[in-house]
């Protein structure tokens, strides 16, 4: 078998575009993976899609050829970072309610961002990793690997301004996420916080400051156990959705 100058160069190119959707991926991605499943995942994804592929380079120069090996990774890294931008509201959301708990100072390390995050906001993270894996979200970025190169073929990529606009309507989505999958818990510690403002005004000799943590977490855990159901669904939905948003990205790339 003979393997010529335009095959290595064809698979170093595929190689770029696979695996910086491996590695920027959710759960594939994190840094709990082991490098060599990483690896051995996009060597294996190349290895299917590299007979599929035609590559014509035009231009030998060096500087016209890294422009477009830098194209290639960011259609990875653009791919893979809308799928960490829904987690990354989900754990906002987690935060906000931890805040309002009174778990501020209550900290935990996440092995993944390298980061301290709220314990609620870690809990509800791991779960949205569950029913990420539940709804088969891994398929629609494995899918998306094969889908970009019927899209946008290798070598093709072109950064505009209806995909800066794409990129920062998905960054907004973080936040309308986090609201979406926070609101029950939040809502409902809002109400105690102004109910017990109501108390501290009414009755002053009550100490609120005692009295209101307690109560706080309790119902604060009480009103996360209760939403678990809402929260399962709607984070299944947003997942389920994820795939029509990773089309048009790559239909604007």
């Amino acid at each position: 078998m003979q393997i010529t100058a335009q095959q290595i160069e064809t698979f170093i190119f595929v190689l770029l575009r696979v695996s910086s959707i491996v590695v920027t991926m959710p759960i594939l991605g994190n840094r709990t993976v082991p490098v060599r499943v990483k690896g051995g995942l996009s060597l294996m994804i190349v290895f299917l899609l590299f007979p599929f592929i035609k590559l014509h380079i035009s231009s030998p120069d060096i500087l016209p050829l890294a422009l477009r090996m830098a194209g290639e990774v960011m259609i990875g890294v653009t791919i893979g970072l809308a799928g960490r931008l829904v987690f990354a509201g989900v754990q906002l959301a987690g935060q906000l309610a931890g805040f309002q708990m009174g778990f501020a100072i209550v900290n935990v390390f996440d092995p993944i961002t390298s980061a301290q995050v709220s314990i609620i906001a870690q809990f509800q993270y791991l779960l949205a990793m569950l029913v990420f894996l539940a709804v088969d979200g891994h398929h629609l970025f494995l899918y998306a690997i094969a889908e970009s190169y019927r899209i946008v073929p290798a070598l093709s990529f072109h950064f505009s301004g209806e995909l800066t606009q794409a990129i920062i309507e998905l960054s907004k989505d973080m936040f309308v996420v986090a609201i979406k999958t926070g609101a029950p818990v939040i809502a409902m510690l809002l109400m105690i916080s102004i109910g017990f403002g109501l108390i501290a005004r009414t009755v002053p000799q009550i100490n609120i400051l005692i009295v209101g943590f307690p109560v706080k977490i309790a119902v604060g855990l009480i009103c996360i156990g209760l939403a678990l159901p809402v929260f399962a669904r709607m984070v299944g939905s947003i997942f389920l959705d994820l795939g029509d948003k990773l089309n048009l990205l790559l239909h604007l790339m």
